[in-house]
């Protein structure tokens, strides 16, 4: 199987990140909006999933949300996750056939991803809890990143898309 046939076969849309995304789960159960026992707003879904694909030499830029997002490895090569912990460290994260299958991003950290070298395309799926809505969606903005995170300056240069 090709990049081509995967995003053929699942109908993947470009993401704003980059890459390629379908939604392929959005749970029947929505928040009520009660302020007083919901942190997120009426109609929001409990959970919301999706396959997502990037080719070699593309990336996920730097982005945070508001729910905890967890990837699951699904073919392909790998893929590495670049994730900056409120406290300083860059972890640097591999998923793939002999790597980790599973990784939680916690709400609320920037991070970003990329097929590692020579993996031509991999695909995954991120599941989000609460369900994701692009309101919740924050892209990085480099300069500003860089004045957080100044150790990790190479990483953000390179993971950014503005």
């Amino acid at each position: 199987m090709t990049a081509q046939d995967r995003i053929d076969q699942y109908q993947l849309q470009p993401h704003p990140e980059g890459g390629y995304y379908t939604r392929t789960y959005c749970a029947e159960q929505v928040f009520s909006g009660d302020a007083a026992n919901d942190p997120f707003p009426a109609g929001r879904p409990w959970s919301t999933a999706i396959l997502y694909l990037m080719e070699a030499g593309d990336f996920a830029a730097f982005h945070r949300i508001k729910s905890d997002e967890i990837w699951h490895f699904h073919e392909g090569g790998g893929v590495e996750l670049y994730l900056l912990r409120k406290s300083g460290p860059l972890d640097v994260i591999r998923m793939g056939p002999e790597d980790q299958q599973q990784v939680t991003i916690p709400a609320h950290h920037w991070f970003a991803a990329a097929p590692i070298e020579n993996a031509g395309f991999t695909l995954v799926g991120c599941t989000v809890c609460p369900g994701f809505m692009f309101q919740d969606h924050e892209m990085a903005i480099a300069a500003e990143l860089r004045t957080q995170f100044p150790n990790h300056a190479e990483f953000i240069d390179r993971y950014c898309r503005s």
